[in-house]
C-alpha cells in the first residue's frame, strides 16, 4: 500500500511539473539597444525627457494584435506571451538611453527635480502586431514627438513617426521580432530629429 501511494503521490507531482510548463509565460524585452551613428549630431543642451505616455489600452505587458481581415476594432492579446513592462516604459527606457549615448548637456527626468533646456514629450499611439491574412502579419508603431522649450514654454516642433514592418512568423514570436525591430527604427529616428531641431534651435 505504502509503494502504491508513493507511485500515486510521484505521478501526480508528474503531472503538475508537465502542466505547469505547459502553462509557462514568455516574456520578451526589446533586445539590446543598437550604437550611436558616428555621425549623429551631439546634443548640447539638457533634455528633461517624460515618460512616454500611451492609451490605456497599451498600459499593460500583454502582446497584443489585430486581426484586419476579421475584425479590426477588437483588439486581442496572447495567452501566454508578455512584455516585461508595458510597451511605453521599455520604449521611454530605449529613448532615454539612446539621447544620453548623443548629449553632451545630459539627460533628465522629472523625478530629478533639475533644469533642463528642452523637454521632450513623446506619445504612443499604435504598438501592434496586425493581421492582413491569417498567415500575413506586420508590427506598427505610430508615435508622436513634440520638442518644448523649457525657457520660452514654447512648442519647437512636433511630428508624428510610423513605422511599419513584415512580421517573419505569425506568431507571438514574430510579433514581438517585428514590434521590437519597427519600435528601434522610430526610437532612432526621433532621436535623430531630436538633436537636429535643437541643434537648429540654437542657432
Amino acid at each position: 500500500m505504502k509503494n502504491i501511494l508513493t507511485l500515486s503521490l510521484a505521478l501526480a507531482l508528474s503531472s503538475c511539473s508537465l502542466g505547469a510548463q505547459r502553462d509557462a509565460t514568455t516574456t520578451y524585452d526589446l533586445g539590446a539597444a543598437p550604437a550611436a551613428p558616428a555621425a549623429q549630431p551631439r546634443i548640447r543642451a539638457t533634455v528633461l525627457i517624460h515618460p512616454i505616455a500611451a492609451p490605456t489600452w497599451l498600459d499593460s505587458p500583454a502582446i497584443g494584435y489585430r486581426l484586419n481581415y476579421q475584425d479590426a476594432s477588437r483588439q486581442l492579446t496572447y495567452a501566454n506571451s508578455r512584455w516585461t513592462a508595458p510597451a511605453a516604459a521599455l520604449l521611454t527606457q530605449r529613448l532615454r538611453l539612446q539621447l544620453a549615448t548623443i548629449s553632451d548637456g545630459g539627460v533628465v527626468n522629472t523625478a530629478d527635480s533639475a533644469r533642463a533646456d528642452y523637454a521632450l514629450r513623446v506619445e504612443l499611439e499604435e504598438f501592434n502586431q496586425v493581421f492582413d491574412t491569417v498567415e500575413s502579419s506586420r508590427a506598427v508603431v505610430v508615435a508622436r514627438a513634440s520638442i518644448i522649450n523649457v525657457a520660452r514654454r514654447g512648442l519647437i516642433a512636433q511630428k508624428t513617426f510610423t513605422i511599419q514592418k513584415a512580421a517573419a512568423s505569425s506568431n507571438a514570436e514574430g510579433g514581438v521580432r517585428a514590434l521590437a525591430g519597427a519600435s528601434g527604427e522610430v526610437i532612432e529616428a526621433i532621436v535623430a530629429w531630436t538633436a537636429t531641431r535643437l541643434a537648429e534651435d540654437k542657432k
